[in-house]
């Protein structure tokens, strides 16, 4: 297993269903993040593909201009999830309870995750489970940032560094033989100035892992 068990302890253990009861209609990122994702969207996924966006929320970040045959959402909390307008279908799941995803075999051209890949405990069953329903040729693209809900992030993504994460999640693909080396994306959080040490300027760092089955 690529996690030892200290690993994949959370500093609240509680049922994470009980964590996101409450809807929050935010957005976790900042805005340039935000359309360096949409940019990558555009670049990378097809029109008229099939899509699973994976602890996903009310809101995809897919480009407006573009039209799938289906999209397919996840998350904890239905009401984020009844928001979405991209969503064709979705369900609700704690991965970390139950990996197994109640989708067909090779049945999607895209996975996409934003910005929720350091709650994972049990990252290898999940991976496994993503190469089992995409299609021959299929994407899956995850993104992530320095931000999560530190309490709920596994100790192996709260101890690591931003270089460090990277690994972590080309490791999580590297558990599932079959998926291509990942293409790694990285635009680091800028020194900090004493203008962004005032919560003026900068902006949260950019990160994808984008492989291929």
């Amino acid at each position: 297993m690529l996690l030892k068990p200290n690993q994949r302890t959370k500093l609240d253990d509680t049922d994470d269903k009980l964590f996101y009861d409450y809807p929050r209609f935010v957005t976790h990122v900042d805005e340039g993040f935000i359309q360096q994702l949409t940019n990558l969207y555009r670049d990378r996924l097809q029109p008229n593909i099939r899509i699973f966006d994976m602890m996903s929320s009310w809101v995809s970040h897919l480009p407006e201009e573009m039209q799938f045959a289906h999209v397919e959402g996840h998350g904890l909390n239905p009401e984020e999830l009844a928001r979405n307008p991209r969503f064709n279908h979705y369900f609700v799941q704690d991965l970390n309870a139950n990996p197994k995803l109640p989708l067909p075999d090779e049945d999607f051209d895209a996975v996409l995750n934003c910005v929720s890949i350091q709650y994972l405990q049990y990252p290898e069953a999940v991976f496994a489970e993503i190469y089992r329903i995409l299609k021959p040729g299929g994407i899956a693209i995850f993104s992530f940032s320095n931000r999560m809900f530190y309490q709920k992030a596994i100790q192996a993504w709260r101890d690591a560094s931003e270089t460090s994460r990277v690994q972590l999640v080309k490791g999580y693909f590297a558990s599932v033989p079959g998926f291509s080396k990942p293409e790694i994306i990285a635009r680091q959080s800028p020194a900090p100035t004493f203008l962004q040490l005032l919560g003026i300027g900068g902006g949260d760092p950019f990160y994808a892992a984008i492989a291929q089955r």
